[in-house]
């Protein structure tokens, strides 16, 4: 792996007003693609913009795909990521759906591991802080016309982040969308890829209009079974029994997700995968058992959720404070991050 050093370090941001994807470090790596060769050498460059044609095919036809992770560093200056392996696997599903080439996941593992590395300084130390990772791939021919790309283009870059919300772990405000969808069963729901984002702004932009903070989608055919929220994955507690939509093909495998319901069976939780319908969740919320609800990400990791509310109906959960089963799974969940407690499930890489 060629490495070439920056010569003018950029100043650092104040890390203790970090916000999320304000600030980008020195480096990042890169690696291109092309038929004839291949993935060519990895490379950790300085940070610059990128020089693409007008016709670049990502620019029309949205053939990119990406993904995110944290790494860490404790007390001792120990760096550690997590569980990096699954985004570089489900990175590889979302090339395959796509139409793009797969990565050899350990060894951009490994090129990862040397650009943190280079990076630690960007690493902030404080609870709720990490260094975000963002691999990313884009289709770059010069040419038009709708059909895969024959080039392509692989990225890291490394981003310093606090929480992702600025009202942290006060539990948000959820606009449950009757109008638009996000993705339905057969489309690139399942897959990290760029389109499905910019289908989600606009019932996003209308929900913050409103005084929300997001969007829970619910599926395509019937408008009727809860599936996502635009930036994580949706739990509810349901008369003491954790419940979270199954994947179905239009829902994204998140990998806190799983985690978290890994965490809960651990700690003596019954985690039930299935559809859960609006209905569902407001015959809960009449009768008094809808106890919590919580979101989970690797931007916001867990994310209390306080409100509810479908066509002008407000269901208000655990008096909008954040319950006892999503306080115990963040502590949880972030203590393994964080190296604070024992990582007995393997999850935690460690870079130096």
């Amino acid at each position: 792996m060629k490495i070439t050093l920056t010569k003018n370090p950029k100043q650092k941001p104040d890390f203790n007003s970090l916000g999320f994807g304000k600030y980008f470090s020195d480096h990042m790596l890169v690696m291109d693609y092309t038929p004839e060769t291949g993935w060519q050498e990895m490379e950790i460059i300085p940070y610059d913009e990128f020089k693409l044609a007008p016709s670049t095919t990502v620019l029309h036809y949205a053939q990119g795909i990406f993904e995110g992770c944290k790494a860490y560093k404790n007390k001792e200056g120990k760096i550690t990521l997590f569980r990096p392996e699954e985004n570089f696997k489900r990175f590889n599903r979302s090339a395959e759906r796509l139409c793009m080439p797969t990565i050899d996941e350990d060894a951009v593992l490994e090129g990862l591991k040397k650009l943190v590395e280079i990076e630690s300084d960007w690493i902030p130390t404080d609870v709720g802080k990490a260094l975000y990772v963002r691999p990313t791939m884009i289709g770059t021919d010069p040419a038009l016309g709708v059909h895969a790309s024959h080039s392509y283009k692989f990225f890291i870059i490394l981003s310093p982040v606090g929480a992702y919300y600025a009202h942290g772990l006060t539990p948000t405000k959820i606009y449950i969308e009757d109008v638009y969808v996000r993705a339905a069963i057969g489309g690139t729901g399942e897959a990290k890829c760029m389109g499905n984002y910019a289908a989600s702004l606009k019932a996003g932009e209308e929900a913050n209009a409103k005084g929300f903070d997001q969007v829970l989608w619910l599926d395509a055919a019937e408008r009727k079974y809860a599936e996502e929220v635009g930036s994580m994955n949706i739990f509810f507690v349901i008369d003491g029994v954790v419940v979270t939509p199954a994947l179905n093909g239009s829902i994204l495998p998140g990998i806190t997700r799983k985690s978290a319901i890994t965490v809960l069976k651990d700690m003596g939780y019954k985690v039930e995968e299935r559809k859960v319908s609006v209905d569902e969740l407001i015959e809960a919320h009449k009768a008094g058992k809808l106890n919590e609800c919580f979101g989970t990400g690797t931007a916001a990791v867990i994310s209390p959720v306080g409100q509810l509310t479908y066509k002008g109906v407000d269901m208000i959960v655990n008096n909008g404070e954040m319950g006892e089963i999503t306080t115990k799974l963040y502590d949880a969940i972030t203590s393994i991050q964080m190296g604070k407690a024992e990582d007995k499930f393997g999850w935690v890489v460690k870079v130096n």
